[in-house]
Parts: C-alpha cells; sequence; structure tokens
C-alpha cells in the first residue's frame, strides 16, 4: 500500500477490525518511510449481480433501491433507522446467498414484504400496494385479509 503522504510502498498495519457484519476489514497502517498513519478499507470483491426487472430488462443489483423504498413505506411509523438499515442488510445477505448472478425483482420484493411484515404492518402495506400495483380497494382488502386472520387466531 502506498503511502498517502509520501507515496512510499513501505508500511505496516498497526491495527485492524472488522466492521460491517464482517464484509469489511478496517486497517490503520503507519509509513516506514515518514511515520505518518493512515487507514485503509478492504472489502471483498462481489460478482457483479443483475436484477431482472418485471418487463425483462436487467440492471445491476442496488441496495439504496431498497433502503429508498422503505423509508418511503416507514414514512411516519415508529420504525428507526437501525431497524431499516438491518431489514435492508438482511435482504442483501439473503440475495448473495441464494442468488450468483441474476435475481428476479420480484424476488426481492418477497424477501423485503416478508421482514416488513413481521416490523410494521402498516409500512407492510404501504409498500406492498406499490410493489404488487393495487388498482383499488378491493386489492388492499384481499391483501389485508390473511393478517387480519391471523390476528384473530392469535
Amino acid at each position: 500500500m502506498r503511502c498517502p503522504f509520501c507515496s512510499a510502498d513501505n508500511d505496516r498495519v498497526i491495527d485492524s477490525r472488522a466492521g460491517q457484519d464482517g464484509y469489511l476489514i478496517r486497517r490503520r497502517r503507519q509509513c516506514n518511510r515518514c511515520g505518518r498513519r493512515y487507514t485503509t478499507y478492504e472489502r471483498l470483491e462481489e460478482m457483479e449481480l443483475k436484477v431482472v426487472k418485471k418487463n425483462g430488462v436487467r440492471e445491476s443489483f442496488n441496495l439504496d433501491k431498497i433502503r429508498q423504498g422503505l423509508r418511503k413505506a416507514c414514512w411516519k411509523r415508529p420504525v428507526s433507522d437501525e431497524q431499516l438499515e438491518s431489514l435492508a442488510a438482511a435482504v442483501e445477505a439473503d440475495i448473495y446467498t441464494n442468488f450468483e448472478a441474476e435475481v428476479d425483482s420480484r424476488h426481492i420484493g418477497e424477501m423485503v414484504m416478508e421482514r416488513l411484515g413481521q416490523l410494521d404492518q402498516v409500512a407492510y402495506v404501504r409498500f406492498a400496494s406499490v410493489y404488487r400495483e393495487f388498482k383499488d380497494v378491493r386489492d388492499f382488502v384481499e391483501e389485508l385479509e390473511p393478517m387480519l386472520r391471523d390476528q384473530e387466531e392469535a
């Protein structure tokens, strides 16, 4: 690793720590020439995962799209940023564990909805209404019926 201060290619690692659920390593280094310290980050190089959209178009997987959808669904709901980030990270881990090159957008949507239903039912219905493209009130009722049945049984 080249020192960002003197460009020497002679350093030593003084500290290493895992971050982001073990998918990132933060290293503190010290240049043996100028003595200055700096930080580097090491991340596993991931394969380019493609998402197959409903219309057949393929695009690169983008975790920010999931985060954005979650933020919209959870707007003015008692859901913390940490909970949203944890849910998005769980979906991402699930995707990279179960798919190698391509994943259908419907699989991603179902993963998000499954976890969101456990977190906040109102946010779940908001997300489902956009994801499943509800056309009228009947679509909402059909989505809510299983949830209401489960509550009555509990």
